[in-house]
């Protein structure tokens, strides 16, 4: 067998190695999707999205009251998050020799690594028990916590991704240099930073021990994000760890719910990435 042979029959070798490590990647979502709809999409149906929960031990009833409060409770989220997120990127990538830019990535990258439950500690500690109540609110404040390191690390980076060039350009026009960063670079990667921001909006969307300690939950629908407010994390949890079968079955629906929340936000990213490179093409 000469070199040649054992060259291609080694690049053969590795290929597949990693064609079975892709494999062995998407086997548990797969398995986890499957499960999710075996055991979930049957309990789907219009008074399911449309009626709030029904007495303890009847059958019927729905999870409205968790979806408003999941929109709300993340909405809100994002109101905080994303611009101090975004913000923060900005300024670290285009003064990166700053003092403040090494402490800001510091901090950042301690909040990206902490545990969620801590977050919520830490947001019970400093509004809930200041404020002696549960509330929505606070379930935002939660979130937002976890969601703006995420998104200024990912803006961070990609205006680090920016040529020098263009900066120069724009200054050599006579752009002072926060137009510059706002109208030029900034729009240049406008796409990406619209898909860091929904991942980081399908991240936390998801997270459930921060809202135990702030949000609570509530089997009423509510508006009033002062008070307790359901959502769907937390009414997947209360249902499955509860002694009704009829729960049980309400968790699994719930959790499909949530599941095709996150992938239409997935999705949208993919496409914000697809519309960025065309418009650049």
């Amino acid at each position: 067998m000469n070199r040649r042979t054992l060259r291609r029959a080694f690049s053969n070798l590795m290929v597949g190695l990693m064609m079975g490590a892709v494999v062995a990647a998407l086997l548990p979502l797969i398995f986890i999707l499957l499960n999710l709809v075996v055991k979930g999409a049957g309990s789907l149906s219009f008074a399911f999205f449309t009626q709030t929960p029904a007495p303890a031990g009847e059958t019927g009833g729905g999870v409205v009251h968790a979806i408003a409060g999941t929109l709300m409770i993340v909405g809100m989220a994002c109101l905080i998050g994303l611009p101090v997120g975004i913000a923060a990127g900005i300024y670290c990538a285009e003064y990166p020799t700053s003092r403040l830019t090494w402490v800001t990535r510091f901090v950042a990258d301690v909040l990206n690594g902490t545990p969620s439950i801590v977050v919520g500690v830490f947001a019970w500690t400093w509004i809930v028990a200041t404020q002696k109540h549960f509330s929505a609110l606070a379930g935002s404040a939660a979130l937002a916590m976890l969601m703006i390191p995420m998104v200024l690390r990912t803006t961070e980076e990609l205006i680090k991704l920016v040529p020098n060039s263009l900066r120069e350009a724009a200054l050599a026009l006579g752009y002072p240099r926060w137009r510059t960063s706002l109208g030029i670079v900034v729009r240049t990667t406008l796409p990406g930073i619209v898909t860091g921001s929904l991942l980081a909006v399908a991240r936390i969307a998801g997270e459930t021990a921060p809202l135990l300690f702030t949000a609570l939950g509530s089997q009423y629908l509510s508006y009033n994000l002062n008070q307790p407010m359901a959502a769907l994390p937390l009414t997947v949890f209360t249902y499955a760890t509860g002694p009704y079968e009829e729960w049980h079955q309400n968790a699994w629906a719930a959790a499909l719910v949530l599941i095709l929340v996150v992938f239409v936000l997935s999705i949208g990213a993919r496409l914000a990435i697809r519309r960025g490179f065309d418009l650049n093409g």
